[in-house]
């Protein structure tokens, strides 16, 4: 580029007050070097902005012309250095979440986000616990919000929220008349299971502690709606986070069983590369999961 946007301010600043001196004093800057900004913008484009009458420098017509335009330009620069310093741009915002945050927590959470922020491009990858790591690792997503637990070196994991999982079963199911299950109920259950390296999976292993070699895994699925589907045609009993059985249980399509003496509690995690800028749309995004 021939110019530089300070030669530009001071070209402003002179047209504004027809006067280097003044310039130079509303620019912090000695009038030799505001005189020679001016001069060498002139001369790198070979022509003259001002007509020079004494100590006065009057607009040509040339200098009229390139008056707004520059104006215009500065007005562009100085937004952009205002939002360097607030870092309050927000583009484009890549996100990853497991299943079950993906699908009923994360729709609510870019609607709002993007309602405040209308310039926000928001990119959702839902996929399990596993591979939102995988992607964060690799800096192809800016954070992911994950269900399972992590201890890897280059990731920093940090609390979200709570979750509770849900044992279910569809209405007419043996276990359905029970008030509450022992273990002896759990070994004799057929179990539709989400698939290892899911957080809900990480998650019913963990609560199953004890006894878990011996269950009857039937089925092992990825989606969180055939996991539904297949307990509703009888096929077992399921456990899913308690935020993805609401409207079912509601319509009575599948019912909640009871089972106290073991732990169905939870937590969700943000998950960051340890190298990675923490910008203000990220920070924007955190808040937003956070009041949600």
């Amino acid at each position: 580029m021939r110019f530089t946007l300070k030669q530009l301010q001071v070209f402003l600043a002179v047209a504004s007050h027809e006067n280097v001196s003044q310039a130079a004093s509303e620019l912090s800057m000695s009038q030799s070097a505001a005189s020679t900004a001016l001069k060498e913008l002139e001369h790198r484009f070979g022509l003259n902005l001002f007509n020079r009458i004494g100590k006065r420098l009057q607009l040509n017509d040339q200098g009229a012309a390139l008056r707004s335009k520059a104006a215009a330009l500065i007005s562009r620069a100085e937004e952009l250095e205002g939002s360097l310093i607030k870092h309050d741009e927000i583009g484009e915002l890549k996100v990853g979440a497991t299943l079950t945050i993906g699908n009923y927590l994360a729709i609510g959470i870019m609607a709002a986000f993007m309602k405040e922020h209308v310039s926000a491009r928001v990119h959702l990858n839902v996929e399990n616990t596993a591979a939102i790591a995988a992607k964060v690792r690799n800096f192809e997503l800016d954070i992911g919000l994950i269900e399972g637990e992590l201890q890897e070196a280059d990731l920093d994991v940090s609390y979200w929220r709570e979750d509770e999982l849900s044992l279910f079963c569809a209405p007419g199911h043996p276990l359905s008349k029970k008030p509450r299950l022992g273990d002896e109920d759990l070994l004799t259950a057929n179990w539709i299971v989400r698939e290892k390296g899911s957080g809900t999976r990480q998650a019913f292993d963990r609560a199953m502690s004890g006894i878990l070699p011996d269950l009857d895994l039937r089925l092992e699925l990825q989606h969180t709606e055939g996991i539904k589907r297949a307990v509703e045609a009888g096929l077992g009993i399921g456990c899913l986070s308690k935020i993805t059985l609401e409207e079912a249980f509601k319509r009575g399509t599948l019912l909640p069983l009871e089972c106290p003496h073991r732990n169905w509690m939870r937590k969700f995690y943000f998950i960051m590369h340890r190298q990675k800028f923490l910008s203000h749309g990220v920070k924007s995004w955190i808040e937003h999961c956070k009041n949600t």
